[in-house]
């Protein structure tokens, strides 16, 4: 246990609502409300029994006066989510009482927690490593049950305990290693290169499976990035409309309606899809309408699945080719819209794409809208979308991940070019440090500094 001073956060989201919370959390925790609060029965809440609420007031430290009617619970450490003592005042919700109320907690002796702070402290006190700390904010920021529940099995330590596995394999093979090179003449196993070789290259292929699942991990976790986009008047706010099942584009018979990107999620089979509809890309020479094409590229380069929309009704021009060679390169998936009208369009000139991803739709009617779900599910999850499935879904944890596979492919290098187990040593310490900055073991303090500031203020 590391010893701080008393920190206090609102831990509910801002706004008015039933009730608010402020969490105290230090050796001081219940002295300082203690200062502040007022029981009914009467008494102290210092020796108020752990796990307990007690029912009673908060009061201005200056005069005396009520500011609000509370309940105030007791977490002792370490069995509390900092594993330090830890108080919280459940008040009446609203924008001002809860900052009152948090306003005499900082007066009493708290100061106010940094973001991230509690979630920081659990960390540094032992309770819960890294990887579950970050996964107690993609819990918060999750968008879809899946992406919560990978989240959850990531906090319950899943990732830390595989983790765990693949670094004592490594650190096992460096003690052999280095107990073959410093004491060669005691009666120990020795380690050949073709030995090393062969125990590495295991752990490689666990790492290598892990980080394979980073992609999919990424997807659950931020969603599909998908543009649509397509000439102006060709169906892309009502395909969006039907999506989202309201009105929420302009649709009209007038081309360049959309002359900004609007950025909508939907729910997929469980994942995320931020769906963002384009201003058409065409020649203008609309200042405004400019801009907006000039967007529309923009994401369609940012983007993990472009959605083009052509008009079935309508030849093919220049304009649509552009887009065609624009996209061809990308996850894409093409829409034949309208197509419910006669079709003037000829397919062959689509020969450049892949016909899997090119289908009839009508954006109107919601023909052909289910198949569009499935064939996204099928472009980046193969047709089911699991969340069990043990799933890297932190881009800093698939970086290390990255970098620890080199440093075993380099010791393998090593092994087979020079036959030194000494100096493939090297690299395989590096991938067990690499291994390391995932649950936190061997990162640098500042670093864990700088991603416990992009958590929430009472996390």
């Amino acid at each position: 246990m590391k010893e701080f001073d008393t920190i206090a956060a609102i831990a509910t989201a801002s706004g008015e609502g039933g009730i608010s919370i402020i969490r105290v959390s230090g050796d001081k925790s219940l002295t300082i409300v203690e200062k502040i609060f007022r029981a009914k029965n009467g008494k102290s809440i210092l020796n108020m029994a752990p796990y307990t609420m007690r029912y009673g007031h908060i009061i201005d430290i200056d005069n005396n006066d009520l500011i609000d009617e509370v309940l105030v619970s007791y977490m002792m450490g370490p069995r509390s989510f900092t594993a330090e003592n830890t108080v919280e005042i459940n008040c009446h919700g609203g924008v001002f009482s809860t900052k009152k109320v948090l306003e005499e907690v900082i007066k009493a002796g708290a100061r106010i927690a940094e973001p991230g702070e509690f979630t920081k402290r659990a960390f540094l006190n032992g309770r819960i490593d890294l990887s579950q700390a970050e996964a107690v904010m993609d819990i918060i920021s999750s968008k879809t049950e899946l992406s919560m529940k990978a989240a959850v099995y990531q906090s319950e330590g899943r990732i830390s305990k595989e983790i765990g596995k693949i670094r004592e394999g490594l650190l096992e093979l460096i003690a052999h290693i280095e107990a073959t090179v410093d004491y060669p003449e005691d009666d120990l196993e020795e380690m050949t290169s073709e030995k090393v070789s062969t125990s590495l290259e295991k752990i490689l292929s666990q790492i290598s499976e892990l980080a394979e699942t980073a992609d999919e991990g990424k997807i659950l976790r931020e969603g599909i990035n998908t543009v649509i986009v397509g000439k102006p008047n060709v169906g892309k706010s009502s395909l969006l409309n039907t999506l989202l099942s309201e009105k929420r584009a302009i649709v009209t018979d007038i081309p360049g309606t959309t002359r900004d990107v609007i950025e909508e999620y939907i729910n997929i089979g469980g994942v995320a899809v931020k769906i963002i509809d384009t201003a058409g890309i065409r020649e203008t020479e609309d200042v405004v309408e400019k801009i907006g094409v000039e967007k529309s590229k923009e994401k369609i380069n940012e983007a993990d699945l472009v959605i083009l929309m052509l008009d079935i009704s309508r030849a093919l021009d220049d304009e649509d080719k552009e887009i065609i060679n624009y996209i061809k390169d990308k996850k894409y998936i093409v829409l034949l819209n309208k197509s419910d009208l006669d079709s003037k369009l000829n397919r062959k000139e689509l020969n450049i794409l892949n016909s899997k991803y090119i289908f009839e739709i009508s954006a109107k009617t919601g023909i052909g809208i289910d198949k569009l779900k499935e064939t996204i599910k099928e472009l980046f999850f193969k047709g089911e979308v699991k969340s069990k499935d043990l799933i890297i879904t932190n881009v800093r944890h698939k970086e290390a991940l990255i970098r620890a596979k080199e440093n075993c492919t380099s010791a393998l290098s090593a092994l087979k070019n020079t036959f030194a187990i000494d100096l493939a040593s090297i690299d395989i310490r590096n991938a067990w440090l690499c291994l390391g900055e995932i649950t936190g073991d061997t990162l640098e303090e500042d670093l864990i500094d700088k991603i416990f500031k992009e958590f929430c203020l009472g996390k």
